[in-house]
């Protein structure tokens, strides 16, 4: 089963794919709560290129890698990526109120649909205010 989720970021298209594609400002959004954080990421923005970032929750108790590798990129427009036996892809469309993200991925057993949707919400959620916050 895919899921969706989506945001629109009041900004230009090229702040919008900068923030998404760029290690130091992923490791300042992608979090899915206040008590998580992202250590380290790691971006190799080509098609076979690969990603990796290191989520941690603030108190030290648990973190976890999430890796994969890009499978087609098209600048301003899509990513596509695998990680794992899973996909999923980031479209950027812009329009009268600013970018359109749209990132869809294939879910997986061990949370609920639920659950996957609201984590990937929140980080999507995150980012938006990060790039509006930095303009």
């Amino acid at each position: 089963m895919q899921i969706t989720v989506e945001t629109t970021v009041a900004a230009p298209i090229k702040d919008v794919w900068r923030a998404y594609t760029t290690p130091d400002d992923i490791k300042q959004w992608n979090a899915a709560s206040d008590d998580w954080h992202t250590t380290a990421a790691a971006v190799d923005l080509r098609a076979g290129g690969e990603f990796s970032s290191r989520m941690e929750a603030k108190d030290g108790s648990m973190g976890f890698d999430f890796t994969g590798t890009y499978t087609n990129i098209v600048e301003h427009e899509l990513i596509e990526f695998s990680f794992g036996d899973r996909s999923g892809r980031v479209e950027f469309a812009e329009g009268p109120k600013g970018v359109n993200v749209r990132v869809t991925f294939d879910s997986e057993s061990t949370h609920s649909v639920d659950e996957q949707r609201e984590g990937w919400q929140a980080i999507l959620n995150r980012f938006t205010r990060h790039v509006e916050s930095n303009r």
